[in-house]
């Protein structure tokens, strides 16, 4: 069995902290598109993010990571069942899920594998989500320091799954009947130090930092300060690229 690749845990405090939540019509949409809102399983649910959304539509919820420390992180519910199981094996019974949601995971999976337990978790005319967000947008002048360090300072240290991601979901494979979504973005106010916070919770950062023993933020630090402005928060916006598919 590949071994899974954790990315996450050694920073799965500040991924907490820091990362976006989804907007609240997402998960409305998802619980429509269901013949049944009875149970969903949440597959990587990292800190639960996604699970705690999904259990406002949802009778209950099964949240599962393959990272003890991130769902160490999770916050607990009394209609969400955390457990630690990797995506491409879970402990749920044949036909018992409404739905299966993977939120900003689904690119660093073994797709056959997870596929194959995604068609015998659910049920006939079940339904799988899977959804990604892109590189966050501020205006031309942050949005310029922040794609120079994405693209050249920490650029070589992106995980090669991290293409499905630049390429929009687009070319992963989805062997599901496709359905037709809406365009979904995530909106968020940071100041600079949540946003700081947000691109150290960046796999590629941790990489850097695991290779040269610094922090690559010192690099562009002065430089997104003076890109920011006086503002004490501006609005970031990041793309969701959803996948919607019936077995």
């Amino acid at each position: 069995m590949t071994e899974f690749k954790d990315h996450f845990s050694a920073q799965s405090g500040t991924y907490a902290e820091f990362r976006p939540t989804y907007p609240p019509a997402l998960f409305r949409f998802l619980a429509s598109q269901c013949t049944q809102a009875k149970f969903c399983w949440d597959v990587a649910t990292g800190n639960g993010q996604a699970a705690l959304s999904l259990v406002e539509h949802f009778t209950s919820v099964y949240a599962t990571d393959a990272s003890a420390n991130q769902v160490s992180q999770a916050t607990p519910h009394l209609r969400i069942r955390y457990a630690v199981e990797p995506a491409e094996k879970t402990a749920l019974g044949d036909h018992s899920c409404d739905l299966v949601t993977v939120a900003q995971a689904i690119h660093w999976f073994r797709h056959d594998d997870f596929y194959a337990e995604v068609r015998r978790v659910l049920k006939p005319g079940g339904l799988i989500a899977v959804w990604g967000y892109g590189l966050h947008t501020v205006d031309a002048g942050v949005d310029s320091v922040v794609k120079k360090y994405y693209s050249e300072i920490v650029g070589p240290h992106w995980p090669p799954e991290r293409k499905f991601i630049e390429e929009r979901y687009e070319t992963l494979p989805f062997p599901f009947r496709a359905l037709t979504v809406p365009q979904f973005e995530i909106s968020a106010e940071y100041t600079p130090g949540e946003m700081l916070g947000y691109l150290a919770s960046w796999s590629a950062t941790q990489g850097y930092i695991k290779q040269y023993g610094k922090n690559p933020l010192e690099l562009v630090k002065s430089d997104l300060k003076a890109a920011w402005g006086a503002a004490e928060k501006r609005t970031l916006r990041w793309p969701i690229y959803l996948k919607l598919g019936q077995v």
